[in-house]
């Protein structure tokens, strides 16, 4: 980014208006949409990019660019426009998801955190949709911070719960962002006492019958038994950490009701995804504990976006667009809008996206651009509920098959004005 903004501030280049666009060339393979996140997370971020001084020392210690250079950053705000599809809707290959526009020298500069705060969370959200949704309305608890880095991990938590996850064992998730939270013991605490009964009444003792018991640090059915046994029926929970979960679940369940605890609940954990969350539908889980596969995106850890230039202004005054034409990496130039074109039954089948000025939304398209920032200054709702409650609305208007995990291609189309797909 400073390699480019320096020439570009010597030729006079960097103070022509641009517009940059965040997409997707394509999904991670086999998925059939995506969900945005990190928008409220973004904006924030823009707001409060600056060149401090300890940066510029550094900048002019390492000799990284000149003193041209190191005044325009120590200057630097962003005062452009960034709008956008809003956090919590869902996304498909071609979808602008995000459009820049100011100078190229204070545009240039944001590439990297855009895209690293949208790859991330917005990966999150989509494999953190596919296990909700796996789990057909039972809650998931998220619970990988011990998998990813420690400012990652608020990110998660934050990207699951817009997603559809319930609460977050981070409680600095809690902290900042509201987010409902919950946990349980680990087998150090039944590890940690001469015995299992010794762990287990020290724990209701002080955390109250309601507490969620590990079950399965030796013998599951002794320990279930201990568990009421030193609980009462009233015990909240027991947890599932190893074995056949779905075995494990119903002789559980079986247990449990046998000895009166029918309202105790079962909680599962044990490197889940949405393919195990699956395979425990029939089982009689509460909910479900989901950690490594979660916070690593299931399998695709970013979700793809680039960050390109689209159109800048030309000698005259006027904005052109601009395109890559480098073979199997070409890019659309111009400033897009983007529709989702709804059928008869208000359920979507194709992502319309065209150049210029957007036609007047009809009955059957629904416009997914919203302003971020105007002017630099934040204009988005940034309430985590408005998103979580968005990305329900949206993920409602796909067709079914958008649930289905087996591989398959994007749900709907992405249909260009001019006719490409």
């Amino acid at each position: 980014e400073l390699t480019m903004l320096q020439p570009a501030l010597h030729s006079g280049a960097g103070q022509r208006h641009c517009v940059f666009e965040v997409f997707a060339r394509r999904l991670p393979e086999g998925r059939r949409y995506g969900v945005v996140a990190g928008t409220g997370r973004l904006v924030e971020a823009v707001q409060a990019f600056r060149f401090g001084d300890a940066e510029i020392e550094r900048l002019r210690a390492a000799d990284v660019v000149e003193s041209q250079t190191l005044d325009f950053l120590s200057g630097y705000r962003f005062s452009g426009n960034i709008s956008g599809y809003a956090e919590g809707e869902c996304f498909f290959p071609g979808s602008p998801l995000l459009a820049v526009e100011g100078t190229f020298a204070e545009s240039v500069l944001l590439e990297t955190v855009l895209l690293s705060i949208l790859n991330h969370d917005s990966a999150i959200a989509s494999a953190a949709s596919r296990m909700t949704n796996a789990a057909g309305g039972r809650p998931c608890i998220e619970m990988g911070s011990r998998r990813t880095h420690e400012w990652a991990a608020v990110a998660a938590a934050r990207a699951a719960y817009i997603a559809g996850f319930a609460t977050t064992s981070n409680l600095e998730a809690g902290r900042t962002h509201g987010i409902p939270t919950a946990g349980t013991s680990a087998h150090a605490f039944t590890l940690l006492h001469d015995d299992e009964r010794t762990a287990f009444e020290a724990q209701v003792a002080c955390m109250g019958t309601g507490t969620t018991l590990l079950v399965d640090t030796y013998d599951v059915q002794t320990a279930v038994n201990l568990a009421v046994e030193v609980a009462g029926v009233a015990l909240g929970a027991v947890r599932l950490d190893s074995g056949d979960l779905l075995v494990q679940a119903r002789e559980v369940r079986a247990q449990l009701d046998r000895l009166g605890a029918t309202k105790t609940r079962i909680i599962v954990t044990s490197d889940l995804d949405e393919h195990a969350i699956a395979a425990l539908a029939a089982a009689p889980v509460d909910a479900y504990g989901i950690g490594t596969s979660l916070v690593t995106g299931s399998g695709a850890p970013t979700a793809g976006l680039v960050y390109k230039l689209v159109a800048r202004e030309d000698h005259a005054g006027q904005l052109v667009d601009v395109a890559k034409q480098s073979k199997d990496k070409v890019t659309l130039g111009g400033r897009k809008w983007a529709l989702r074109r709804l059928n008869a039954r208000g359920e979507a089948d194709a992502e319309i996206i065209g150049i210029g000025e957007m036609p007047a939304a009809g009955g059957n398209g629904r416009p997914l651009l919203v302003d971020l920032i105007r002017d630099g200054e934040i204009v988005a709702d940034l309430a985590l509920d408005a998103a979580r409650n968005r990305y329900k609305q949206s993920l409602a208007e796909l067709p079914a098959q958008a649930l289905q995990l087996s591989r398959g291609e994007p749900v709907i189309m992405t249909i260009f004005e001019n006719g490409h797909r």
